[in-house]
């Protein structure tokens, strides 16, 4: 906040600065005002939009900073060999330890994603091979199905060593690994790995490797048999393959642009011969043709997973005539209607609400004032979108054109929470907990000076930032389609949904008659003023959902009770600091409010990342990590468990997490939240019924229970004297 003060400050003091000129020029072109409000509303704009361009950077600033906090994939890159032979092929395997709830992507993702890859920096005369990919699940999404790996999915690379190596020697292999995870939200993953091999007369297998290498073997599609054959008539491509499978569920293209069999094609059988069709685009937004290729491969899904190698597809004798492509036009209309469609969605519609009561409280002021209040409130929409999508832009170059979608700002906790207390604050406003001003019930706050015309600017700037998230059930296909458009075009497209978001207030304040037609002041202002709450408490509980799949939903219930302390200091405010109160009484509510306030947002922050890793619970588990001479701790746990959520927040300190780790124990959590058998006989094994119960075993000795209230000190007792 500090830097954004300095930054208006110094655009105030130097209004005549080269910048400052170029920017209030542009709205002196828009706003159909003259004399002072003019002059005012210019130059005002100018100063806060680089203000808020400044804000935005910060808000992108902490995108990148969340990265380093959230959820990430353990990788590991391993070799089937302690010591290779020269001449003779090995194989390295990356494995992708997912966090729970994310998944990577199969090298076709089925959209926008990216599935791994691997960048080789091998001694001379290594040669790596392709990766090899086990078959991937499909996942329906909104925009179609995606192709993903859960769990912890293993990659196979087959290197080739040079037929001479100097026996005795060592050679190293060194690889840049990149992948895409996504959950709620996508985050792009990279880490570097390097491997040191001996060469000697033979090749010597590390054993310890072999069941990771056999099972990810195992995984792998087998070769169909027989000869594949493929065709197309410039459209839907015709694969035909034989197989005796009982069943085929569907078939997984290498190739982009080529969707799957259940995805609009279809699958019919033919004695031991599958026929199966996969829809293909033929032309991208612009109207332009998509190179088709020549080829086609990929995985047939069924009763056992099949590799179809690159086959040449035929040109077929029929004629069809092409389906006509999207144009950039439609995408356009696309993208307006979509803006006006925001305007009735939960994210938007309080906004909308709030906006109308602006209007009808203004209906009988100047004309020129009310015009002026919609092309200002226009006005911040359309800079609000030109900002987030020249960052969008910008992102998108710099991953290489698909790493980032729209809405990322609230794929940011910290934004996803200030949304929600904001939402949750004017909400409770709006329902009487207590006042703090018309201004604040036109969501321009404090803002809105001047005749409310920086809180109209202010709202259009909110709107948008609300908005995005509500874009994907009505602008999914034409958003995914305009962020691959060129830069104009780019541009162009998020305009449209900019002023079709902004037109319905646009249009009330430029023809006041429509804005005469909304009822007068009166009595029922008040009632409806409280029925625009239900909206906003919805808007908020839906940020919430977002919140709680960033955070994990075992971290949701300090949220749940910041917003309670956020309601109880509304409360105090709205209750006991009134105008009539006395002086102590009021400063004494105030501080209140402040510190309980204050005490909800620390409560509601986004819990710092823990390094301590977690395993599902079974039986099958602790017998192997005691075979390996590893210590067992087991939390028995439940969501609905008060005390075991008290326990994880101050028991798992860096210390306690770091020894853990030092001594290799391995932790196991044994959640109860749905009811399970096998954990309810392993409680009564330990003669316990109710949890919280912490159990640590080390190998060859009992299990040892630590205190239901646990704490660092009764942790670090146990396992120092490891």
């Amino acid at each position: 906040m500090q830097s954004i003060t300095i930054v208006i400050d110094m655009l105030i003091q130097r209004p005549e600065s080269k910048a400052d000129q170029q920017i209030s020029q542009f709205p002196a072109t828009c706003v159909f005002a003259t004399g002072r409000n003019l002059r005012f509303v210019s130059g005002m704009i100018g100063r806060m939009t680089l203000a808020w361009l400044y804000a935005l950077c910060l808000f992108a600033s902490a995108q990148f900073e969340f990265a380093a906090n959230a959820p990430s994939t353990k990788a590991t890159l391993v070799s089937e060999l302690k010591t290779l032979k020269t001449g003779e092929p090995f194989t390295i395997a990356l494995r992708l330890e997912h966090p729970q709830g994310w998944h990577s992507y199969y090298q076709n993702s089925g959209g926008l994603e990216e599935g791994p890859s691997i960048r080789w920096t091998l001694p001379d005369g290594f040669a790596a091979g392709p990766i090899q990919w086990p078959a991937p699940t499909v996942k329906d999404g909104l925009l179609g199905k995606s192709f993903i790996y859960e769990g912890s999915p293993v990659f196979l690379v087959q290197i080739h060593p040079p037929k001479k190596l100097e026996p005795g020697t060592t050679v190293t292999l060194q690889a840049d690994a990149t992948w895409q995870i996504c959950s709620e939200s996508c985050i792009n993953e990279t880490q570097s790995f390097t491997l040191a091999l001996g060469v000697g007369s033979k090749a010597e297998t590390d054993s310890s490797q072999a069941p990771l290498f056999a099972q990810a073997r195992a995984n792998l599609p087998q070769k169909i048999s027989g000869t594949p054959q493929a065709s197309s008539d410039g459209g839907d491509i015709m694969l035909r393959v034989n197989s005796d499978a009982a069943a085929i569920t569907d078939f997984i293209p290498d190739q982009a642009f080529i969707r799957s069999a259940r995805d609009g094609g279809a699958i019919t059988r033919d004695g031991n011969a599958w026929t199966i069709r996969l829809p293909r685009a033929e032309k991208n937004a612009l109207d332009q043709a998509i190179p088709q290729g020549n080829e086609i491969s990929g995985i047939v899904l069924g009763s056992q997973a099949l590799r179809v190698d690159a086959t040449p597809i035929e040109s077929s004798a029929s004629s069809r005539a092409p389906k006509p492509g999207t144009s950039f036009f439609a995408i356009l209309g696309g993208m307006f209607l979509g803006g006006l469609i925001l305007n009735l969605m939960p994210c938007v519609f309080p906004v909308i609400g709030l906006k109308i009561m602006g209007f009808v409280q203004q209906a009988g002021a100047d004309r020129r004032k009310v015009a002026l209040h919609g092309m200002t409130f226009a006005l911040g929409v359309l800079l609000s979108f030109g900002v987030l999508s020249g960052i969008l832009f910008a992102a998108r170059e710099a991953a290489g054109g698909s790493a980032i979608g729209w809405g990322y700002q609230l794929q940011n906790p910290w934004v996803v929470l200030g949304l929600m207390l904001l939402m949750f604050v004017l909400a409770l406003n709006l329902f009487g907990v207590f006042e703090i001003g018309t201004g604040a019930t036109s969501i321009g706050g404090s803002l809105q000076s001047k005749q409310g015309i920086a809180g109209s600017l202010f709202s259009g700037v909110l709107a948008t930032l609300v908005a995005t998230p509500c874009s994907a059930p009505f602008l999914g296909t034409a958003i995914g389609t305009a962020i691959a458009l060129p830069a104009v075009q780019f541009f162009t497209a998020f305009a449209a949904m900019a002023i079709g978001l902004a037109l319905p207030y646009l249009a009330l304040s430029i023809f006041p008659n429509l804005v005469k037609l909304l009822p007068r002041p009166g009595a029922w202002m008040e009632s409806f003023k409280q029925a625009m709450s239900f909206p906003l408490f919805a808007t908020a509980g839906y940020l919430l959902w977002v919140y709680a799949g960033q955070i994990g939903l075992e971290n949701l219930l300090s949220p749940i009770i910041g917003l309670t302390l956020v309601a109880i200091a509304a409360w105090i405010q709205g209750r006991w600091n009134l105008p009539h109160k006395s002086l102590r009484c009021r400063r004494l509510a105030g501080i209140s409010a402040i510190v309980i306030a204050v005490a909800g947002i620390w409560l509601a922050q986004p819990p710092k990342a823990q390094d301590l890793t977690w395993e599902p619970w079974s039986e099958s588990r602790i017998t192997e990590l005691l075979a390996e001479q590893r210590p067992v701790y087991i939390d028995f746990t439940a969501q609905w468990c008060a005390t075991c959520q008290v326990n994880k927040k101050r028991a798992y300190t860096k210390e306690v997490v770091a020894l853990m780790k030092q001594k290799r124990v391995a932790a196991l959590k044994a959640d109860k939240t749905n009811p399970n058998p096998e954990i309810e006989a392993a409680l009564r094994k330990l003669g316990r019924s109710a949890i919280p119960v912490n159990v640590f075993i080390a190998p060859g000795k009992e299990p040892v229970i630590l205190p239901e209230l646990l704490s660092p000190e009764d942790l670090l007792k146990l396992l120092k004297p490891l």
